[in-house]
């Protein structure tokens, strides 16, 4: 997509009638949908004693990654060395109000740091200001940096501050700006994933980037329904329930 103007163009004949997307990847059996799970502990008051569990119960289940706020990163990095699980934490955190530049230098000094991916809050006033080519390139500039150092950049597109169109809008813009995943929350803007949130993301991206369900999927029957509609990989502090109730353990 060579402009905003043809992002535009292709939102707006959106807006009338999505398109048919793939269908989504199968959801995985049982407890395997660990796999497709970043275990997450990014509250403020979160302690190093908690996140080592966080590490080690990553381990013992086998889940995608776990996503740590930045100055817990090296911390992960060492405990999961000698294991598949990969680290994430954030950039632009919780607002997405910083400018491209500090996000960008936030992301490289993550990744620096051990982490393998970037969840990066997108310019929201800039969204709700119709503000597009600032948008597209706060996501670029940072999208650059990840793929330099041969990290994955999520976009947390934060859904309940977005209209349907904002949300479409969105998600063009981080899928043409270099994302390799559109996400729901940061869980800081008081709602969370929805299956008609995710339906719709999965329709405006199809199968040529990821859709990242977060926020608010505290059991089994809410992740399966997430992956049903069009996610493939699921944020939540709750992966561990998630798996027990699965193997009734």
């Amino acid at each position: 997509m060579d402009s905003i103007a043809q992002i535009l163009e292709l939102a707006e004949s959106y807006s009338r009638e999505l398109p048919q997307p793939p269908p989504p990847p199968a959801l995985p059996e049982g407890e395997k949908i660990a796999g497709i799970i970043d275990l997450t502990l990014i509250k403020a008051d979160a302690t190093s004693t908690e996140i080592k569990q966080l590490c080690e119960e990553a381990v013992r289940y086998n889940f995608f990654s776990v996503v740590v706020n930045p100055a817990y990163i090296p911390l992960a990095a060492g405990l999961l060395a000698n294991s598949q699980i990969l680290v994430g934490s954030v950039a632009g955190f919780p607002l997405g109000a910083s400018m491209p530049t500090q996000k960008s230098f936030e992301a490289l000094s993550n990744i620096t740091a051990g982490a393998s991916e970037i969840d990066m809050v997108l310019n929201i006033g800039a969204v709700k200001s119709k503000a597009y080519g600032l948008v597209f390139n706060d996501i670029a500039t940072v999208a650059q940096t990840t793929h330099i150092q041969k990290a994955a950049l999520k976009v947390i597109i934060e859904t309940p501050f977005l209209s349907r169109d904002e949300k479409i809008l969105a998600c063009l813009i981080s899928m043409y700006a270099g994302a390799d995943f559109v996400k729901t929350a940061s869980g800081f803007a008081g709602g969370g994933a929805t299956v008609e949130d995710i339906d719709l993301m999965y329709r405006v991206v199809g199968a040529k980037i990821g859709v990242k369900a977060a926020v608010g999927i505290r059991d089994y029957s809410t992740a399966a329904a997430m992956v049903k509609a069009g996610a493939t990989r699921l944020g939540t502090s709750a992966g561990i329930n998630i798996i027990k109730e699965i193997t009734n353990g």
